[in-house]
């Protein structure tokens, strides 16, 4: 009876040793609608190992804007995800939609499952005081990148970000220094209410109140879209409106708007009937720069992932860290200035 009862609790043990050594890989992905929340973990190799303190994976959630959305979010994603891997140290699981509830209910999800750092491009900068009070309470860490919120700055340790309204500034001057005798200027907008929307509208706006020769024919948004930029620009050319000048919030609007161009057989470019302006500086854009077919394209720096990494570290190692916000390195581009070599420095995608 004896032994009988020993192998018993032998077999139970190897049980429970078996049942601790297994495990969900916890891949997910949602195949549905584009503007729909899909979710994934991190896969491939990385350069180094990190992890935390302890030597176990840092778990990381990661809310993104959708990966479709532009040139540019295709680049800042695949940043991510070759840097946040297990390789690396990382168990790191993606969310993406452009619309903020939907990007909210997966923050939540993130907090929920114990995530030690939320790292959040928020698609719109207001909603979020109660998701970041929640991850403080849960003792989840939150980075902010690209794109900024409006939450009390004690809610997250950091924030990567563009200087929108630079950006948008130092388009305006550029534009200004133009000198036309009127501006007449079809403003494409981006996602109403994020960030970059908001910084590269506002210096537009300002000057265009502080100069009668500064005239909007129309300001409309295409949520980043080519294809509804191509339309805005097609119907101010049907309702037989006068413009010189389209300002699009990023290159992909700024390009369907140039197809709205070229199908009415409107010159534009250096020295032509329109100034093209956007934002971004994909690879093709700084090459329409540099052909004079484009006037201007502002850089908007998509690469985090390593200032990312480098915080997370930090605070793994409990240093304290020398700036809450850090600010990408940015400039702008126009014909004059750009050098073939800056399309392969700057450029992002093909």
């Amino acid at each position: 009876m004896k032994k009988k009862l020993i192998s018993m609790l032998l077999v139970a043990c190897l049980a429970f040793g078996l049942v601790g050594c297994g495990g969900d890989s916890g891949t997910t992905t949602d195949s549905g609608d584009k503007s729909a929340t899909a979710t994934d973990n991190a896969g491939g190799s990385g350069d180094s190992a990190s992890g935390g303190s302890d030597g176990k994976l840092i778990k990381v959630g990661i809310v993104n804007n959708d990966p479709n959305e532009s040139g540019y979010r295709t680049t800042n994603v695949e940043n991510l995800k070759q840097k946040f891997t297990e390789a690396n140290g990382y168990d790191a699981s993606f969310a993406y939609s452009k619309k903020n509830d939907e990007q909210i209910t997966a923050a939540k999800k993130f907090i929920n499952d114990g995530v030690d750092y939320l790292l959040l491009s928020a698609a719109d900068k207001a909603g979020w005081d109660k998701v970041l009070q929640d991850a403080k309470t849960a003792g989840t860490r939150v980075i902010l990148f690209d794109r900024t919120i409006d939450a009390k700055e004690d809610l997250y340790e950091a924030s990567i970000v563009s200087d929108m309204e630079k950006e948008g500034q130092t388009a305006v001057d550029w534009l200004k220094n133009q000198n036309l005798d009127e501006y007449n200027i079809i403003h494409i907008q981006g996602q109403m209410g994020s960030s970059a929307q908001v910084g590269r509208s506002a210096a537009l706006d300002k000057q265009v109140k502080a100069d009668s020769k500064w005239n909007i024919v129309t300001q409309q948004t295409a949520e980043w879209s080519a294809e509804q930029a191509q339309q805005i620009v097609q119907s101010v050319i049907d309702s037989k409106k006068k413009f010189n000048v389209i300002y699009a919030e990023n290159d992909d609007m700024a390009n369907g708007a140039t197809k709205a161009l070229d199908k009415n057989n409107i010159s534009y470019g250096v020295g032509k009937d329109v100034i093209i302006m956007g934002f971004d500086c994909n690879k093709y854009a700084l090459r329409n720069v540099f052909e004079k077919k484009w006037n201007y394209d502002g850089q908007c720096n998509p690469f985090h992932a390593d200032i990312l990494e480098e915080i997370i570290q930090k605070l793994e190692k409990g240093e304290k860290l020398e700036k809450k916000v850090i600010v990408m390195e940015e400039k702008g581009f126009d014909s004059n200035n750009i050098k073939e070599e800056d399309i392969e420095k700057y450029g992002i995608g093909k």
